[in-house]
């Protein structure tokens, strides 16, 4: 077969190499449901002829020119058939987080002057019919479920016609390696969403240098990180390529018990998500008594000294192989039990997390890359040889860096972004000379393996003109069991100090233990005999830090910081500046010279 050039041509090859039963699948009505490659590949055609009938288009071909498509759903198999469906007509789909604040809503759908949009639910239909007449462009909202005056998706495909179905072939003839595939709103941390421009070469040069760093195909694969994040998109297209199953979790509540059911050898993750695994594991391993409970933290203690390519040493070796028997089987139990690896991606993981599950025989595989970067540009590999604890890899073919003067990461490639959409003012200044500025501080370790240092927007600077970078001060004191969530604050002040959010649930143990009494949070976070605890945590990883980087004062709050709540956005990266506003007075009582 030729060499792939658009995204879509993932169907072609399915069809012809590796049909499957199950292409995709997710449960309806408590049941899960399999999609085979003849039915999505038949229901695609449908689509494709039934949004032409509607007049979706590629109209001239320009960026601007393309009719645009926007879906706010959850992870099921209907994205990614309309996402196939869009690109062979040659429009665009721009996908939107369905936790996207309305205001932002209709920005984006202006901005991309979307003409339709489908929506997962009944509550996705109401938050765009609600702007609806905010928006010129857009003519109907259609529903990935039936929901009462929504149009149901599947009208669409009734619609399609043969005559319709069989002008498809010289439609997707058109669209070449280098067209537009899709616009991406970066939901960012400050100011309003950037359209990235991605095209079929930037993410499908992307999955081609992607897969050889991951275990050999086809394996089965959960999906839960949203679809909308180029991180997940792009695994899709390795898995599709790669002729591996997908099925969709149900939701972020469910993972567990979709692990155990699908029982699948691959997914891929964010780091929050990760410790919230861990910390479940860790709350039942603390439930434990007697010898079962020193069983679990002798081999918890065993996993955090473990290393890669380095000789541990026989001894070692044989405790290893008895934990991974007695107590880290139970792990993997609970990851379904078929779990080759994860990739981790998103934001900064913790590499503690990442040498105890790699130790627990789940290896953990972290990666690093940008929206604009389609996402990847560099990874740990599958292969032990290519991984190093605390670095995010080394680069993916075909992908150079360079590190500038102030430490700035450099990237360039096949797959660095078109350009932010309309906006060549951004674009000019995000690629320069073909490097795209990533805004990352960062080094590369024995000459090949990337580390991440900070955001460059991120240092600060104290008003003793010296500069401090909180993610690896964030990180370190995330170690902590009692310690949720962290942000460092100092710019511009004497010293530097954090907002903590605990993690009740351990600090609950805590206080139980001690004779502190348990109140609602906002009583505990009082309490003298807490705070001093926590006084005493931050002393512990204080001496890992220079005087200048030592947090001298903190507050802590009441509730965990989240995406419905505005501080974390949808991939669960903090925003800062969200945090600074909301959080000011908090602040402020750090610098009053009054006490934590």
């Amino acid at each position: 077969m030729t060499e792939p050039k658009r995204l879509f041509d993932c169907l072609a090859q399915h069809l012809k190499e590796s049909p499957l039963p199950d292409m995709l699948a997710a449960k309806e009505n408590g049941v899960w449901k399999p999609y085979s490659t003849v039915e999505v590949a038949d229901m695609v055609a449908k689509l494709c002829a039934g949004l032409l009938n509607l007049g979706i288009s590629c109209g001239d071909m320009s960026a601007e020119g393309r009719d645009k498509v926007a879906v706010l759903s959850k992870n099921r198999p209907e994205w990614i058939i309309l996402d196939l469906a869009v690109q062979q007509i040659g429009a665009v789909l721009t996908p939107i987080y369905p936790t996207i604040n309305v205001s932002e809503l209709e920005f984006v759908l202006n901005d991309a002057q979307v003409k339709i949009a489908f929506v997962n639910d009944e509550e996705l239909f109401h938050k765009v019919l609600s702007i609806k007449d905010k928006v010129p462009s857009l003519l109907e909202i259609y529903s990935f479920e039936h929901v009462a005056q929504a149009t149901h998706w599947k009208e669409i495909l009734a619609g399609a016609t043969d005559e319709a179905i069989a002008r498809l072939p010289s439609i997707a003839g058109k669209i070449g390696y280098e067209d537009l595939a899709t616009i991406i709103y970066t939901s960012g941390t400050t100011g309003t969403p950037k359209g990235v421009m991605l095209s079929h070469k930037n993410i499908l040069s992307n999955v081609r240098d992607s897969i050889p760093c991951l275990p050999p195909g086809p394996i089965k694969a959960l999906s839960f990180l949203p679809l909308n994040h180029i991180f997940e998109k792009m695994m899709t297209y390795v898995y599709l390529f790669n002729g591996s199953p997908i099925y969709y979790a149900e939701s972020m509540d469910t993972i567990g018990e979709n692990l155990k059911e699908v029982k699948p050898q691959m997914f891929t993750t964010v780091p929050r998500l990760l410790e919230k695994v861990y910390d479940r594991i860790m709350q039942k391993g603390s439930e434990l008594t007697g010898l079962k409970k020193k069983l679990f933290f002798w081999a918890h203690s065993l996993a955090e000294k473990y290393e890669i390519n380095k000789p541990m040493g026989l001894w070692y070796n044989m405790q290893l192989s008895l934990a991974n028997k007695l107590i880290f089987n139970k792990w993997r139990e609970a990851l379904g039990n078929n779990i080759i690896c994860i990739v981790s991606g998103g934001a900064a993981c913790q590499v503690r997390l990442i040498r105890i599950f790699t130790a627990a025989k789940v290896p953990v595989m972290e990666g690093y890359g940008l929206t604009e970067t389609s996402p990847v540009i560099s990874v740990n590999r599958y292969e032990i040889g290519g991984r190093k604890f605390g670095t995010v890899g080394t680069l993916i073919p075909h992908v150079e860096v360079k590190i500038a003067e102030d430490g700035e990461i450099l990237c360039k490639g096949p797959n660095v972004m078109m350009g932010y959409y309309k906006r060549p003012d951004l674009t000019a200044e995000a690629i320069v000379d073909g490097w795209f500025h990533t805004g990352d501080i960062g080094v590369l370790v024995d000459g090949k393996f990337l580390k991440i240092t900070d955001r460059k927007k991120e240092l600060f600077k104290t008003s003793g003109g010296k500069y401090v970078a909180p993610l690896p001060i964030e990180n370190k004191l995330k170690e902590s069991l009692f310690i949720e969530q962290i942000m460092v604050v100092g710019p511009e002040r004497k010293f530097v100090g954090a907002l903590i959010v605990p993690a009740f649930t351990y600090l609950k143990d805590w206080c139980r233990e001690n004779g502190v009494a348990i109140g609602v949070n906002e009583e505990m976070i009082r309490n003298p005999s807490v705070l001093a605890h926590y006084r005493e945590i931050i002393e512990v990883y204080n001496k890992y830090f220079s005087h200048v980087e030592q947090i001298k004062k903190f507050v802590l709050l009441p509730a965990e910081w989240s995406v419905e709540t505005g501080e974390m956005t949808p991939k669960l990266s903090l925003k800062r500046k969200v945090v600074t506003e909301k959080f000011r007075d908090a602040i402020e009582r750090i610098y009053s010279g009054k006490d934590s």
